[in-house]
């Protein structure tokens, strides 16, 4: 822990370590949709899991304090970040979790009453994937958009304090 720490910071170190809970709760809110339909899932046992898995979690981030970190720059330590790479950074993730919602959304939605509806020609339902088809573009562009921002406000901070 204490290297991971290190090598990311404490705000990194915390945002990565957010995966052990975060991912179990993504598959509990996907098995919750389905298990009604399909009777093979089994929420509850995702669902414990995450909840275990944010009790680790929240011991780690209780420990972050003690941890000694070299000091020197890291990309995601909110200390050290200047203004426009925390708006940036922020509006990857705005943009990055709605790419997730997206994902989250195609992937527990029966398609064949829309694909059947597009196939007999209506109007109302090619508007819809056509705006489905429309929010998945842009949270794609604006995630590469917005990351490629913050990674030039990270190597102007970087280039500013070289030159100091």
């Amino acid at each position: 822990m204490n290297r991971l720490v290190d090598r990311f910071g404490r705000t990194g170190f915390a945002a990565l370590a957010s995966l052990i809970w975060a991912l179990p709760l993504a598959a509990w809110a996907g098995s919750a949709d389905l298990s009604p339909v399909d009777q093979t899932a089994y929420p509850w046992v995702a669902l414990a899991i995450g909840l275990a898995m944010l009790a680790v979690w929240l011991v780690l981030l209780t420990r972050l304090r003690t941890i000694t970190v070299t000091t020197r720059q890291r990309r995601f330590d909110l200390g050290q970040m200047s203004t426009a790479e925390k708006r940036w950074t922020l509006a990857t993730i705005a943009f990055a979790t709605g790419l997730i919602a997206w994902l989250n959304a195609a992937a527990t939605v029966d398609w064949a009453p829309l694909t059947s509806a597009i196939a007999n020609g209506k109007a109302g339902p090619t508007l819809l994937a056509a705006g489905i088809a429309t929010f998945l573009a842009a949270m794609l562009a604006g995630v590469a958009f917005s990351w490629t921002r913050a990674s030039a406000a990270y190597r102007k901070r970087l280039a500013s304090l070289s030159s100091v």
